[in-house]
């Protein structure tokens, strides 16, 4: 039986990728790590939280002898690694949290799985450290707007289209780092750690780096769940700058499915990147939200477009991400499932209809719950 860990599985991408094994894999034990900080929420897990294969740990990854322990005593196999600061506002805030969280964090991991594994008689043979990263580490896009192409420039996986979006430059996996936030910082320098450990010990580990992800159980600090909740309460939607800034947005499924392709299938010390090869400008993409939501809710479409709120720039905010995943498409036969607009329909039907998890997660309820639970043992 394959026991893995998955950290940050309370997460919004993690939470996913943790049901995601928990139902497909019967097989295997799945740990899942989550230190249950304002982002980890149990309640993402209800549904599975009582499998036999599943099992929570509330625990901190900086904590070595903890980590260490786990994978120790549970014989683990495998380490699903997404634990992680994620919030560049809040990095632009609080560097410290980002550096301790995502870089001392991982090396912990890196530490405390390289001391178990090298001491069995098989040392890496079967084992896995699958590290998640961002798009966010290899900086910034030039913007462009193709000739007679008019927006959204939505592109596809397989044709030419891919060049119609708002530049003909992508990130590749070969794209040299330079990132400009301190969690885009903190990021690259865990990827950079990660890597390291296969050159020097001979770790088996993969990276990928990801674009922006959206769905079901995304804590509303984000863009997305952020506006929809505001609509449905008829508050400002603030924007930053001009909602010039492009990115590419993938369905969090789709990212879990990446996942699970790339852990079983994936080359060892390769990287992969995973793109949605979808392409939208900010102010296009609330427009969408806005348009959808008020549908939904009966009212007359776009007639909240009115809470648009511009705001000041985010300090050294990227203008454009992209990514080319085609590699992962070429050798590992992943792509996009769902076109953006039905993505997005059915992310907003998930948030009307569960209001009581998204009040819940706004008005700090959850977190209050967790602090009694948890202090009680």
């Amino acid at each position: 039986m394959k026991t893995i860990i998955i950290t940050g599985g309370a997460g919004f991408i993690g939470s996913h990728v943790v049901r995601l094994f928990v139902n497909k894999y019967p097989d295997y034990r799945i740990i899942n790590v989550d230190k249950l900080t304002y982002a980890g929420n149990l309640a993402n897990l209800k549904d599975i939280e009582d499998r036999p294969n599943y099992s929570f740990v509330k625990a901190d990854i900086c904590d070595f002898d903890t980590m260490l322990a786990l994978i120790r005593d549970n014989g683990v196999t495998g380490i699903i690694h997404l634990a992680a600061e994620s919030h560049v506002d809040r990095s632009i805030k609080d560097p410290f949290t980002f550096a301790r969280t995502n870089v001392m964090g991982t090396l912990s991991l890196l530490q405390a799985a390289k001391t178990y594994w090298e001491s069995l008689p098989e040392k890496y043979e079967g084992k896995r450290f699958y590290h998640i990263s961002t798009d966010e580490v290899y900086g910034a896009l030039a913007l462009t707007h193709p000739e007679g192409v008019e927006p959204p420039f939505t592109t596809t996986a397989s044709s030419s289209e891919h060049h119609l979006a708002y530049g003909e430059e992508f990130f590749l996996e070969t794209t040299k780092y330079n990132p400009h936030s301190p969690y885009s910082a903190s990021k690259a320098s865990s990827d950079h750690f990660v890597r390291a450990f296969h050159d020097t010990y001979g770790m088996p580990v993969i990276v990928t780096n990801c674009s922006n992800n959206y769905g079901p159980y995304q804590f509303p600090e984000k863009l997305i769940p952020l506006f929809i909740n505001n609509i449905r309460h008829r508050k400002p939607l603030p924007v930053y700058g001009k909602g010039e800034n492009v990115r590419d947005w993938l369905y969090v499924e789709d990212h879990a499915r990446a996942i699970d392709t790339i852990f079983h299938r994936g080359k060892i010390a390769e990287t992969y990147n995973i793109g949605g090869f979808n392409e939208w400008k900010n102010i296009d993409i609330i427009k969408v939200v806005i348009k959808t939501v008020d549908r939904l809710l009966g009212r007359k479409e776009g007639e909240d477009l009115d809470l648009i709120t511009y705001v000041t720039d985010r300090a050294g905010h990227d203008l454009r991400y992209a990514i080319d995943s085609s590699k992962l498409q070429r050798e590992l036969g992943w792509e996009p499932s769902l076109q953006f607009e039905e993505g997005i329909e059915k992310t907003v039907r998930w948030y009307l209809d569960h209001q009581e998890w998204l009040d819940n997660i706004t008005s700090g309820e959850y977190e209050k719950y967790y602090e009694s639970m948890y202090s009680k043992r």
